[in-house]
């Protein structure tokens, strides 16, 4: 990695506060191991579905003006949390299109748990319209700010940092928004090389799903799993536990694959 000797990247946060600061301890833990300077990527997907998105957004904030250096990248709970914002109704882009695939207050998204956490309760009772309005005000400026100033993706070296991957075969100044937070096929299942290895989040697993070409870092935290940190240190990757990092899952071999 130039210039930086460990790249810290963390999965999807969903609203787990105490597994969040859990994890940054182990970090600054690991941190203080290294004398060269240090890198912390999060992956999007900050709030919904946990206890306290709230919290997370409120650590986020501080964490952004810490002496190493952080990326947040944009995930598509983010651009529903934002949409949430500008139309109550319909979640809508600025300048763009209608994001028509799910509403924030969808049962499954988990956009009433983010409510509660900032104080909104009786959803099941109020009106869209209410709820956003009731949101409005109670929603710090500076929590506004970090939405909005989220990056769509970052690469250093060898890797892409976005929050859901790549359409592959399409270059990435040409991928969409669409592509770059809600994609899963066709690029999970791709074995072809797409220039660069793409770390993600977006689709949880049961652990670090380390494809070679690509690393899916969401293991699922809202639904019981871990919060997850991987560890990139060169050409090493590895994970980020209590005891230190241990080897990531063996990388399959794509030098030789096609990059059509």
């Amino acid at each position: 990695m130039e210039q930086v000797e460990a790249v810290y990247v963390v999965g999807d946060i969903h609203g787990c506060h105490k597994e969040l600061i859990h994890l940054q301890n182990n970090i600054v833990k690991d941190a203080k191991k290294r004398s060269g300077a240090k890198l912390l990527i999060y992956l999007g997907d900050y709030v919904d579905r946990g206890p306290n998105s709230f919290g997370v957004i409120e650590n986020l904030i501080a964490e952004s003006v810490a002496l190493h250096h952080t990326h947040f990248i944009f995930g598509n709970h983010d651009e529903l949390f934002l949409s949430f914002l500008k139309d109550s109704l319909t979640p809508v882009r600025p300048n763009g299109p209608r994001v028509d695939k799910y509403h924030w207050l969808d049962g499954p998204i988990g956009g009433a748990a983010t409510l509660r956490s900032y104080g909104i309760r009786g959803v099941s009772r109020r009106t869209t319209a209410e709820i956003q309005t009731d949101f409005i005000a109670a929603l710090p400026t500076k929590h506004i700010r970090f939405f909005e100033t989220l990056e769509l993706h970052v690469r250093i070296g060898s890797y892409l940092f976005i929050h859901a991957g790549v359409r592959p075969n399409v270059a990435l100044k040409d991928q969409t928004l669409d592509d770059s937070i809600w994609i899963r096929e066709p690029f999970l299942s791709s074995t072809i090389g797409h220039g660069f290895i793409v770390v993600h989040g977006h689709t949880p697993t049961d652990q670090v799903d380390n494809r070679g070409n690509r690393i899916g870092v969401d293991t699922g935290a809202c639904f019981g799993g871990k919060l997850s940190c991987l560890v990139l240190e060169d050409d090493d990757q590895g994970l980020l536990t209590s005891e230190g990092i241990v080897p990531s899952p063996e990388s399959i071999d794509i030098s030789t694959q096609t990059s059509r």
